[in-house]
């Protein structure tokens, strides 16, 4: 699994990029608890679950379906005033179910353990992306400070946080060339 560091960067950026609008404080911390709550799952392993197990690391809650059910609890629970099934609440939904989705996608990406349950419940395969950049980060705390996590983070740096600070800061660039370009007066003969 990529850091939690990491996974919580994830609705930062896409937050960032998919709106301009002032979010309130309980988007962003309930986007950041979605992008983490998947590696709950490591108390399976406290619980006697082996970790191929449906419920085990990496099984059902990294999958699509967890992620559905998720984002749509927290959307209900957390923005129901705006009318549910209204295009702002659906708005909401997609940016936590994308958020959610995220852990087990990237999760994909890392060198170590079994591979992801991602279509669970209707298929319990474990899958890897065959390109696997991103080196797997140690589980627990007391292991995460160690050489290893060390070298898990370097790699998410690399391939995780330096290209989605690419993309926010053109981003940033074309709204101000954007807003620059609107803000002109047009000049051109009648």
């Amino acid at each position: 699994m990529p850091t939690i560091v990491t996974h919580a960067f994830i609705p930062v950026v896409v937050g960032k990029t998919v709106t301009d609008k002032k979010m309130p404080l309980r988007f962003w911390i309930l986007g950041i608890f979605c992008s983490v709550l998947a590696d709950a799952d490591v108390i399976s392993f406290n619980l006697g679950i082996e970790y191929g197990a449906f419920f085990g690391h990496r099984g059902f809650f990294h999958s699509l379906c967890f992620a559905f059910i998720l984002s749509t609890v927290v959307a209900i629970l957390a923005f129901r005033k705006m009318g549910i099934f209204s295009k702002r609440w659906c708005l909401i939904w997609s940016f936590f179910f994308l958020i959610n989705a995220s852990h087990g996608v990237l999760d994909m990406f890392t060198d170590g353990g079994l591979g992801i349950a991602l279509f669970s419940p209707f298929d319990t395969t474990r899958y890897f992306f065959p390109w696997r950049p991103l080196r797997v980060s140690p589980i627990g705390i007391g292991r995460l400070f160690s050489v290893s996590a060390n070298a898990a983070l370097i790699s998410e740096i690399i391939w995780i946080w330096l290209p989605l600070t690419a993309i926010l800061v053109i981003r940033d660039r074309y709204k101000k060339v954007r807003r620059k370009t609107n803000s002109q007066p047009n000049t051109g003969n009648k």
